[in-house]
């Protein structure tokens, strides 16, 4: 793929954003997320954040008008980019013009809610297999009605972005970054946090989109951290557990297990599991840190072996 765009990069403002709809007959959805980005010095914060440069392959989720993706583009990285709606796609092929190094999917990311489409996946393996030495990221503005399993299943890829950098609600960015104790920390923050360092860079106003959200939104960047992953001996079955863990986050951890377990173990069997992960009985999956929770899944996997 060549490193030059083709065309000059649309400048999304409002004024550019209404114009261009307008003149296509399109109004924004909002059962699809489309809340756009209006702050170009956002976008480019965006792409500053997950350091976009040639040396990268960015995916994007939530093409819109592919202002976004023509910032990523002219800074030399190779683009998977994946617009739901067919009409903002038309749209976005039209304006980002024939571009070497961008890749347009009019497709679904996710083909259902713990699975990512097969045709993106694919359109990946393309584009990694054509650049093996490139760094693969997550830069987008995501649509919140699909940040969190589009952030959370490509985590369990098996080569997983090395940087997620993403526009997302701030309710969502406060779980992932929450600790232990917190109302915001649930199986979402143990998932990500089992294997990224992850923190807020920016918190977002309503007003610096089109239309405007309801809620404040939050830049925030994850960094996948291979060290951290390889302390989870089954990471399918962690995914599992954490999520199993943490439907009634208020139960005693004992109870909780057992009620995982069913009657594949007896309540002694579970005695055994806390005792061999040196945790209390008494205390509640909301409590435990991430490597507490990673040393009870593995003596829980192993007792079920």
């Amino acid at each position: 793929m060549a490193e030059m765009p083709a065309t000059p990069s649309p400048r999304q403002t409002l004024t550019f954003l209404r114009e261009r709809l307008a003149a296509e007959g399109i109004r924004p959805q909002h059962d699809l997320g489309q809340n756009f980005l209006i702050d170009l010095n956002l976008l480019n914060l965006l792409a500053d954040t997950a350091a976009v440069g040639p040396h990268d392959i960015c995916l994007e989720v939530g093409t819109g008008t592919g202002s976004l993706t023509a910032i990523l583009a002219d800074r030399g990285a190779a683009v998977v980019s994946v617009e739901l709606d067919p009409r903002m796609h038309r749209l976005a092929v039209g304006l980002l013009g024939n571009r070497p190094n961008v890749r347009l999917l009019q497709e679904d990311a996710l083909k259902s809610k713990n699975r990512l489409h097969p045709a993106l996946l694919d359109a990946l393996e393309q584009v990694r297999a054509e650049h093996p030495d490139k760094c693969f990221k997550l830069v987008a503005n995501l649509p919140y009605n699909v940040a969190t399993p589009v952030i959370g299943n490509l985590l369990t890829l098996e080569r997983p972005p090395q940087t997620l950098t993403a526009t997302v609600q701030r309710e969502l960015a406060e779980r992932l970054v929450a600790r232990p104790g917190t109302k915001d920390y649930g199986a979402l923050s143990v998932w990500v946090q089992s294997q990224c360092t992850a923190g807020i860079r920016r918190i977002l106003p309503p007003q610096v989109f089109w239309p405007r959200p309801k809620v404040f939104s939050a830049i925030v960047h994850l960094e996948f951290r291979p060290a951290l992953r390889e302390r989870i001996p089954d990471l399918p079955f962690f995914h599992r557990f954490v999520r199993e863990l943490f439907l009634h986050r208020r139960k005693l951890l004992r109870a909780q297990l057992a009620a995982i377990a069913g009657r594949r173990l007896e309540k002694a069997a579970v005695d055994r599991i806390l005792a061999g992960a040196q945790l209390d009985p008494l205390c509640r999956a909301e409590e435990l840190g991430v490597e507490d929770l990673i040393r009870l899944g593995s003596c829980f996997r192993a007792a079920l072996e």
